[in-house]
């Protein structure tokens, strides 16, 4: 069977073509500043980024006719529980209104059942950022007024979470895990038999310290600095995500970079490389406390997992509590797929977008 998946980035639309398990094609298309800059909302650059895969895919002599499904990734859709959701009218509403935000991700499911419907196959999305399966006391924080939100690298987290299962030789559903997404923003998750029962908001700002986010701040003084008069809301909503973390601290969001400064003996790269990684393992502590110490297993993943250095930090600190396994990279395109194929061959069922 032949999936097309497509991954859209704020500056790029990955797509991969599989038959069965096997990758046969794999794009990397990039769009320029200019080339984005009509498009009002982002949803408007829907066509044209369309266009540009079904163009790849003629240039590489691949039919679209010959698709048994198109995969696309999940954007910021109604929380949701975990699974694979065929795209339909609700969706598609949602996702054209920007029902929890805009977000290059939103395109995912709207350029796949663009694709999809005039082949008459289906269109799915896969695990979205919003998968939601908190407990309850898990949406609670001390102030009433504000809820704590499901907002985490879902697609990852579940698909490195069923590989280590594999490597456990243990369904998943029966496990007790701790995955860690290390990116640009890093989210811990709580992975209690199949179930992410607590995890922090990867996007506004909440848990270690990471690239391009805060992480957790102390409350009162974010408050002070709120009324300082020094940043208006936009711009202090920016140093908590996308300004914030290692780019606020060293001026970079590149972990090689930091890695170059500490080889060449600089002590504040270096002081930031272990506070992000200490504050990565006190989440996993806190994640473990949650399964009362019944850890099967930790999983590091995303694309800091590569920088062996800072898995080896981490580890470190947290391997008292079960084996850790790295494996490093977003792995979103083999999961979009794997989750595709396992609905295609009846091993699972697409779910329905809650009206």
């Amino acid at each position: 069977m032949r999936l097309l998946i497509i991954n859209p980035g704020s500056t790029s639309t990955k797509i991969a073509v599989y038959e069965d398990e096997r990758e046969v094609l794999s794009v990397n298309i990039s769009h320029s500043a200019e080339e984005l800059a009509p498009f009002a909302r982002i949803v408007d650059q829907k066509d044209f980024r369309k266009d540009i895969i079904l163009e790849t895919l003629k240039a590489r002599a691949i039919d679209p006719a010959s698709l048994a499904a198109v995969v696309g990734r999940g954007g910021l859709l109604r929380p949701i529980p975990s699974g694979v959701y065929e795209v339909g009218e609700r969706m598609l509403a949602d996702l054209y209104s920007g029902v929890q935000g805009e977000h290059a991700s939103n395109l995912g499911g709207l350029i796949a059942d663009e694709i999809a419907r005039p082949l008459g196959i289906s269109a799915f999305i896969v695990d979205p950022v919003v998968v939601d399966e908190l407990d309850d006391w898990a949406r609670l924080s001390g102030v009433p007024e504000i809820r704590r939100r499901s907002i985490f690298h879902a697609l990852n987290h579940k698909y490195t979470a069923r590989r280590a299962a594999r490597e456990l030789g243990r369904p998943y559903e029966e496990l007790n895990l701790v995955v860690c997404h290390l990116g640009g923003g890093i989210t811990v998750g709580v992975h209690d038999h199949g179930r992410v029962v607590d995890v922090n908001n990867g996007l506004n700002g909440e848990g270690p310290i990471a690239p391009e986010r805060a992480g957790t701040v102390p409350a009162g003084d974010l408050v002070d600095l709120a009324f300082s008069g020094k940043f208006a809301q936009a711009d202090l909503k920016k140093r908590l995500t996308g300004r914030g973390g290692m780019v606020a601290h060293l001026q970079t969001n590149d972990m090689r970079e930091t890695l170059r400064r500490i080889a060449a003996g600089d002590g504040q790269a270096k002081l930031v490389f272990t506070a992000m990684a200490l504050t990565v393992a006190k989440q996993i502590g806190a994640c473990a406390a949650v399964l009362r110490g019944r850890v099967d297993g930790i999983v590091l993943t995303g694309g800091l997992a590569h920088a062996g250095g800072f898995t080896d930090l981490i580890r470190d600190h947290v391997a008292f509590l079960g084996p850790v396994f790295v494996f490093p990279g977003e792995n979103e395109m083999v999961a979009l797929a794997e989750s595709g194929l396992r609905v295609l061959r009846g091993e699972d069922t697409a779910r329905a977008y809650p009206a």
